[in-house]
C-alpha cells in the first residue's frame, strides 16, 4: 500500500517502487510513514535507509535455502566448541506472516522423525554472525569462545547445546532484516504481532511438540516481553534475561530527556534492503508520552504463562525493566534470579544454563524434576570491598520486611535520620563536570539497602526555565572513597534522571516506594520559583559495613558522547564459505567478513540534543523544604 509522505525537513522527494514510500531524496533517505499504533491512533512515523546488506560491519551471511547436516565433532569456528551431537540446519527457511509480508529464519533441530519443543529467538541482529557479536566486546565479556558452538544468534541459545538436548532452536531475521521482508521496526504492536505468527507456525511443523518457549537476553527479551503480551496460543513458557518493557521511560526519554545516544548506536549495526524505523528521530521529536510510545510498553497484565526472569542490579539500560517486568506479569508461576556480574557472562555460564534448561524441561517437555521447589526469587546483594551475597532465598521482590527510612539533605553536605529545622540551600554553576552538589552520611552499623530508592527535594533554577537532573547513589569506603566493582573496575551507582518541566507524577501508578511520572506535558519554571520533585532511583542491592559511607550527588544532566557506546561490527570473523561447520584441522576454503569500511556503512546521524541546563541549579533543605533520599532498609531475617 502506498504510504504518504509528510515531512518538512526533506526539500526533493522521490518515490521507491521497492519499499511502497515516498523518500527523502537527501543523503538520509529519510520519510514518514503514518502507522496504525495498539491504540488504533494512527501517528506518522519516520524512517531511514541503513546498512546495506552488503555492508562489511553487519556481517551479513549468503542469502541461500538449503538444508545442511552439521556433524557431531565439526566447529563453526576455530576456537568454538565442537558439536555434541549431529543437527539438522534448515536455511533460509520462509515464513509468511498474516499481512503477506515473508520473512525468513534459520532452524536447528534434532536428526530423527520426533516431536519436540522449540526455543525461540527473536531479534534483527541477524540469524547467525551478524552486526552485533561477542568479539566486538572487550574480552567478550568474559565468555570464552569455547563456551558455545558459533551457532547461536547474538544474545540468543546455543543451537548446539539445546539441540542435543532434544530442543528445536528457531532464529528469525524479523520483518525488515537483512533479506526478511518489510520495514525493519521497533518492538510495538506489529513487531508482537509478527512473533505471534512465527510462534503459531513453529506449532504446527512437523517436527513440534506444540510447545513453543522463548530465550535470550536484551532486545531478544524485551521481545519475550513484548510478543508474550499479545499471548500466543502455542507459547508455553518464556525466560526473559535482562530487558526492558517500558521503551520511553527507561531508555528513550528516560526522565523525560530524550536520549538517542544509544539507539543509533543500535542502528548503526542493522542491515535491511528496505527502511528501519528511525527510533533516534522519534526520540528527539517526540518528547512526551503519545500514542507512539504507548506503543512501546509491553503488554505485562496479559503474561499468565510461566516466566524465568533474570535481573541485575548495573545494567544501565535493563536493569528496571527487568524488576518490573517479574513484578508486572500475571503468572502464577514466575521466578527471579538477580546475579552479581554482566548479561551476557550469566546467560552463557554453563549452571546458569542448566537451571534454564531445567525449566523449560519441566515447562515444555512436561518433565517431574523438582523446579517448582526453586526458589521464587534468588536475590545478590552487592558488597564491593567484600563478599556479595548470591542467590539468597526470598519469596518476593520488593522485600516485604523492608523498612524505607528517610535520609534528610542537610548543611555541609550532609544525610541525616533527622531533618534540619532552618531551611538552607546546595547549588552550583552549570560548568561541566564539576556542576553537581552531594551529600554523605556514615552509617555507625551494617546495613543493607535493597530495593528502591527515591529522592524528594525541591529546587530552583536561576537563568532558565528548565532543569535537567542527573541523581546518583553510590557507596563509598571508610576514607570517603568509592568502592570500584570487581568486575568493571569503576564504581557501582544507582541513577535517576529528570527533565524538571515533566516531573508530574502519576498519581494512580506511583507508590510509597517508586514514583512514576506522567511525561504527558511540560510545565517550564518561572523566575524565582522553587517547585518539589520526585526522582525515582532504578533498583539496588548494597551491603554498607559500620564506617562505610553513602553518597548522594545531584548533578547537571551532560548528554552522552555517540563514543559512550561500545561500537560493533569491527571484529573479523572467519567461518567456511560452504556447509557451515568443519572437522577440525581439515583444509576447508574459508570466508572472512565483519570490519569498518566502504561508503555503505553509516554513523551517528541523530545526536542527543543541546542540554537545558544553563545559570545555576538550586537544591533547598531543611524547615519548610523536606528532601530526603529514601532508602530501603532490609532487616535481617
Amino acid at each position: 500500500m502506498k504510504k504518504t509522505l509528510k515531512l518538512a525537513l526533506c526539500a526533493g522527494l522521490m518515490f521507491t517502487a521497492a519499499t511502497g514510500v515516498n523518500v527523502c531524496a537527501a543523503a538520509t533517505d529519510t520519510a514518514v510513514i503514518p502507522q496504525k499504533m495498539g491504540s488504533g491512533e494512527t501517528v506518522n512515523v519516520y524512517y531511514r535507509k541503513g546498512n546495506s546488506v552488503t555492508a562489511s560491519r553487519v556481517r551479513a551471511a549468503e542469502f541461500k535455502r538449503e538444508t545442511l547436516l552439521l556433524k557431531k565433532g565439526t566447529i563453526r569456528r576455530e576456537g568454538t566448541m565442537p558439536l555434541p551431537c549431529d543437527i539438522m540446519m534448515e536455511k533460509d527457511v520462509p515464513i509468511t506472516l498474516r499481512d503477506g509480508t515473508v520473512i525468513y529464519t534459520d532452524i536447528f533441530r534434532p536428526v530423527d522423525e520426533e516431536k519436540h519443543p522449540a526455543l525461540l529467538a527473536w531479534s534483527p541482529y541477524g540469524k547467525e554472525l551478524g552486526g552485533q557479536m561477542l568479539d566486538d566486546v572487550p574480552m567478550r565479556a568474559g565468555v570464552p569462545l569455547g563456551a558455545t558452538s558459533g551457532l547461536e544468534k547474538f544474545e540468543g541459545p546455543d543451537p548446539a547445546y539445546w539441540v542435543n538436548h532434544g530442543y528445536v532452536i528457531i532464529n528469525p531475521d524479523s520483518r525488515g532484516a537483512y533479506y526478511s521482508g518489510g520495514n525493519l521496526n521497533y518492538w510495538g504492536t506489529q513487531n508482537s504481532q509478527d512473533g505471534y505468527d512465527t510462534i503459531e507456525w513453529a506449532a504446527s511443523q512437523p517436527w513440534s511438540n506444540g510447545k513453543i518457549g522463548m530465550s535470550g537476553n536484551s532486545w531478544l527479551t524485551v521481545s519475550q516481553w513484548f510478543i508474550a503480551g499479545e499471548q500466543p496460543p502455542h507459547l508455553f513458557a518464556i525466560a526473559p534475561w535482562e530487558g526492558f518493557v517500558d521503551h520511553f521511560r527507561e531508555t528513550a526519554n528516560r526522565g523525560g530527556i530524550p536520549n538517542p545516544v544509544f539507539p543509533e548506536a543500535i542502528f548503526d549495526t542493522f542491515a535491511s534492503q528496505n527502511l528501519m524505523e528511525d527510533q533516534p528521530r522519534m526520540v528527539v521529536t517526540h518528547t512526551l508520552m503519545d500514542a507512539y510510545w504507548q506503543d512501546k510498553i509491553a503488554k505485562l497484565e496479559n503474561i499468565k504463562i510461566p516466566a524465568y526472569v533474570v535481573a541485575s542490579y548495573t545494567n544501565p539500560v535493563h536493569t528496571h525493566g527487568t524488576f518490573a517486568g517479574f513484578r508486572g506479569i500475571a503468572s502464577k508461576d514466575k521466578w527471579l534470579r538477580v546475579h552479581n556480574t554482566q548479561e551476557w557472562f550469566d546467560y552463557y555460564t554453563p549452571a546458569n544454563v542448566e537451571d534454564l534448561r531445567k525449566f523449560f524441561d519441566h515447562y515444555l517437555l512436561g518433565e517431574k524434576n523438582g523446579w517448582e521447589e526453586t526458589p521464587r526469587v534468588r536475590l545478590s546483594v552487592l558488597d564491593p570491598g567484600h563478599k556479595d551475597v548470591v542467590n539468597r532465598p526470598e519469596q518476593e521482590f520488593p522485600l516485604e520486611r523492608t523498612e524505607y527510612k528517610k535520609l534528610y539533605l542537610t548543611e555541609g553536605e550532609g544525610l541525616s535520620e533527622k531533618p534540619q529545622a532552618k531551611a538552607g540551600t546546595a547549588e552550583y554553576e552549570i560548568k561541566g563536570d564539576d556542576s553537581a552538589a552531594s551529600f554523605v552520611m556514615t552509617f555507625d552499623k551494617d546495613t543493607e539497602l535493597t530495593g528502591y530508592m527515591k529522592l524528594h527535594t525541591y529546587v530552583e533554577a536561576v537563568g532558565a526555565n528548565d532543569m535537567e537532573l542527573q541523581v546518583q547513589v553510590e557507596k563509598l569506603d571508610k576514607n570517603g572513597q568509592p568502592v570500584p566493582d570487581k568486575v568493571t573496575h569503576q564504581p557501582i551507582v544507582a541513577e535517576g534522571y529528570l527533565r524538571v518541566s515533566q516531573r508530574a507524577l502519576d498519581e494512580a501508578a506511583s507508590t510509597e516506594a517508586e514514583p512514576v511520572l506522567k511525561h504527558n506535558r511540560e510545565d517550564l519554571l518561572q523566575k524565582g520559583e522553587i517547585v518539589p520533585v520526585d526522582i525515582p532511583i532504578w533498583p539496588m542491592g548494597m551491603k554498607y559495613h559500620a564506617g562505610e559511607k553513602i553518597r548522594l550527588t545531584v548533578r547537571a544532566y551532560t548528554p552522552p558522547s555517540v563514543y559512550s557506546v561500545p561500537s560493533f561490527g569491527y571484529s573479523k570473523i572467519t567461518v567456511p564459505k560452504e556447509g557451515y561447520t568443519y572437522e577440525p584441522g581439515s583444509r576447508t576454503e574459508m570466508k572472512t567478513v565483519g570490519g569498518i569500511g566502504g561508503k555503505n556503512e553509516i554513523k551517528h546521524e541523530v545526536k542527543a540534543p543541546k542540554t537545558r541546563n544553563k545559570g545555576r541549579h538550586i537544591i533547598h533543605f531543611g524547615g519548610k523544604y523536606e528532601s530526603f533520599l529514601q532508602v530501603p532498609v532490609v532487616p535481617e531475617k
